[in-house]
């Protein structure tokens, strides 16, 4: 983010663990210093930018020693750094088998999983680790998986406090940008910006909050680019322990297809594996004098189907999503957001949509918002109504 210091990572461990394997190893091509020596070019490399040179020496740092659960965290951040994602996933998920109080591989997962466009996955990852996760670290990583006002309050509690550093409070500010609180994200940025800088940095996070795919906003907070990544080499992947618990690793999602029109009861809605449907979220949007562009009206609703944008944890979370959504899609300009709940199994969904079109139409209007990137189905009313939310706004606007 340009000057922006941000506080994910810090104080993370990145040495290695004292693995007794390692420590078998014969002198020379395993020796410590040798270890030690590449971990030090690992390190130095992700400092500089340099991801492609520091997944060079975190793959052979992980090849002299497999069971280090820090080495293959060291490698996780690698891949981040290089804007592989998928690997930076499979190899975080690889170090938190082998210890799960591992903070940087808890934290890269989360990353990689929001990259991957799997909201979900990543709050979830981000409570199973809370406890070995600093508060403001967790924060800004939830504020870019989804829930930006919960990120805020978690960082809030280090970036208000008697030692409050000037990068706590600016993550605030972001974290704030985030969910829409322009206004309050300004206030707070302003305790350290001043004149131009403080319109730089409100331009910079105009952007930030708008990407054109769900891999930018991260690759882009942590200064590189996203690649098409092959995944990581199969000869680094873990052999896991019989007793390590399983870690969910994300995959890049599948192309989500539109549903049949046949209309399905509440009680038989069938869903995905928990995986976020809202991102990405793309419009691409450019800083200028120019007044905008007319935006389309939404044609009257007058039919029984729905296009579902997510499933999320509760109705807050959604309505966070749909804040989002509502900016970045011009296709949704003027619509009204409606919602259900839906219980699969012991989860509760809350399952966000607009609707009541004909069928056409919510097909067309689907199309529209995966040509600008994003995620969507089709399919029939399953006990949809106005989101209570939006059905607030109307009352206050009606008086």
């Amino acid at each position: 983010m340009g000057a922006t210091a941000l506080l994910l990572g810090a104080g993370c461990s990145t040495s290695g663990s004292g693995d007794p394997a390692a420590a078998s190893d014969a002198a020379g091509a395993r020796s410590p210093s040798r270890i030690d020596k590449l971990v030090n070019k690992a390190e130095v490399a992700i400092a500089e930018h340099r991801g492609w040179a520091a997944v060079k020496h975190a793959e052979q740092l992980v090849a002299l020693s497999p069971s280090d659960p820090a080495h293959r965290a060291l490698l996780a951040h690698a891949y981040l750094q290089a804007g592989r994602f998928a690997s930076a996933a499979q190899a975080a998920g690889d170090a938190l088998a082998l210890d799960p109080r591992e903070p940087r591989a808890a934290l890269d997962l989360a990353l990689a999983q929001t990259a991957l466009g799997d909201w979900t996955a990543a709050r979830a990852t981000l409570a199973t680790y809370a406890e070995v996760l600093r508060p403001a670290d967790r924060g800004l990583a939830l504020a870019l998986a989804g829930d930006p006002i919960g990120g805020a309050v978690l960082i809030g509690e280090e970036a208000r406090g008697a030692a409050a550093s000037a990068t706590a409070r600016q993550n605030l500010a972001l974290a704030l940008a985030l969910g829409g609180r322009w206004a309050e994200a300004r206030a707070v940025a302003a305790v350290d910006l001043t004149g131009d800088e403080l319109e730089r940095r409100m331009r910079e996070w105009m952007a930030f909050v708008q990407p054109t795919t769900s891999s930018q906003q991260v690759a882009t907070l942590l200064g590189t680019e996203a690649v098409a990544d092959p995944g990581q080499p199969l000869a680094l992947a873990l052999v896991r322990p019989a007793a390590a618990a399983p870690v969910a690793v994300a995959q890049a999602p599948a192309p989500v297809e539109v549903e049949q029109a046949a209309a399905t009861p509440a009680s038989g809605v069938r869903f995905a594996p928990r995986q976020e449907i809202v991102q990405p979220i793309a419009a691409r949007v450019a800083v200028s004098q120019e007044a905008p562009r007319p935006i389309e009206a939404a044609a009257p609703a007058r039919g029984r189907y729905y296009v579902q944008l997510g499933a999320h944890e509760d109705a807050a979370v959604a309505q966070d999503a749909w804040e989002t959504a509502r900016r970045r899609y011009r296709a949704l300009a003027g619509l009204t957001p409606s919602g259900v709940e839906a219980r699969v199994g012991e989860d509760r969904f809350y399952r966000l949509s607009v609707g009541g079109f004909a069928r056409s139409e919510a097909v067309a209007l689907c199309e529209r918002l995966r040509a600008q990137g994003g995620r969507c189905f089709v399919r029939a009313e399953a006990g949809d109504r106005v989101a209570a939310w939006a059905a607030r706004e109307r009352q206050v606007a009606a008086r």
